[in-house]
């Protein structure tokens, strides 16, 4: 039976959860609930339930909320967003470090974000020398991937949630300029960005309204008009929530909290499909994210919660050793499954594989 942290308590999982869906119980799922599109369910379609992962969150709800990656209980893009995508894939090319189109010039993939995403792309700063279990190790070992154009850097740092890349005056910019520069490119050669990030030390959890996960979902909006603004070239943007934070023995980043901040990445990529389908701004926490003024288009990477040794439809599960002593960092062997399930992403998605894989097309 696994064993989790929750408010510094150790409980039973099954009892934490239990736990989870009485608050929901209370507090109803009849009202107007805010997030992307400030939608009511209608009452009684859908069962409540808590600890699915969020891509086997189809047939129930959790909090009220909708499952699914994307809109509509769905785990596929919608059709004109992912068209889109393949665009914008398509016009990734090499870059001269002034931004001009240049045959000899490259093209950058940046992570973005704090510690654990640092410590599953590299875990190095300068990106010289990665771990062996991480994604950089990864790429630079598998024969498929572009080496002549494409350049990977860790722009990840410890310390660093997301309050500390909402503007694009942090310096958490300046440090993964100052990386890139190590690398030989720069920031108009940047195009692709994988942003991983979390809310550190959360306190309030859905459903209440000044759940952490909203405020999470606000900083994901800064940060990716941030990141518009850092890289003047930046085409596409994949997004990535927590891992399972059942085992963490701090308030770090714990359940429920890491679960649900797979709802602010829903919510952020939601707001987006939503504005450019009609329009208009339609969620107020994202803010505006049209990606054809101010913001780069956005869209899903890997998602990676599963509910600790309980696996999900996939087969992905947790296990205590895939975490360092403080249950919340990946261990190394934690590492190499985030590392699979990025390589796996990008070498297979449709607005991914053309600009990561030498003679892959895109769409």
């Amino acid at each position: 039976m696994t064993v989790i942290a929750f408010s510094g308590v150790f409980v039973a999982n099954h009892v934490f959860w239990l736990v989870i869906a009485i608050a929901t119980a209370i507090s109803g799922c009849d009202g107007r609930l805010t997030g992307t599109g400030e939608i009511q369910p209608p009452a009684g379609a859908l069962r409540d339930t808590s600890g699915v992962p969020l891509n086997d969150l189809i047939t129930f709800r959790y909090m009220g909320f909708d499952g699914g990656l994307y809109p509509g209980r769905s785990n596929a893009m919608p059709a004109e967003h992912a068209r889109v995508g393949v665009l914008r894939a398509r016009t990734v090319q090499p870059l001269d470090a002034n931004g001009n189109p240049s045959p000899g010039g490259k093209y950058v993939l940046l992570s973005v974000g704090m510690s654990n995403t640092s410590n599953e792309f590299c875990g190095s700063a300068s990106g010289a020398s990665c771990a062996p279990s991480t994604f950089m190790a990864a790429a630079a070992a598998d024969a498929v991937v572009n080496r002549s154009t494409l350049v990977i850097v860790n722009g990840a740092q410890g310390g660093e949630d997301a309050v500390d890349w909402d503007s694009p005056t942090d310096q958490t910019y300046d440090r993964a300029r100052d990386r890139l520069t190590q690398l030989g490119v720069t920031e108009k050669q940047v195009q692709i960005v994988w942003l991983k990030q979390a809310d550190a030390n959360p306190s309030v959890s859905l459903p209440a309204l000044q759940a952490d996960a909203y405020r999470l979902e606000t900083y994901l909006g800064d940060i990716v008009r941030s990141l518009r603004v850092r890289y003047p070239n930046i085409r596409q943007v994949f997004l990535s929530s927590r891992t399972y934070g059942g085992y963490a023995v701090s308030d770090l980043n714990p359940e429920p909290f890491a679960y649900e901040s797979a709802f602010s990445v829903k919510w952020v990529v939601q707001a987006q499909i939503d504005q450019m389908q009609r329009g208009q701004l339609v969620d107020t926490r994202a803010g505006n994210l049209d990606y054809d003024a101010g913001a780069p288009w956005i869209a899903w990477g890997p998602y990676l919660w599963a509910n600790g040794i309980a696996p999900r439809s996939d087969g992905l599960l947790w296990v205590r050793s895939d975490f360092v002593s403080d249950g919340t960092h990946p261990s190394p062997m934690g590492a190499q499954k985030v590392a699979a399930a990025l390589l796996g992403f990008f070498k297979t998605s449709p607005q991914a594989r053309c600009w990561f894989v030498n003679g892959a097309v895109c769409g």
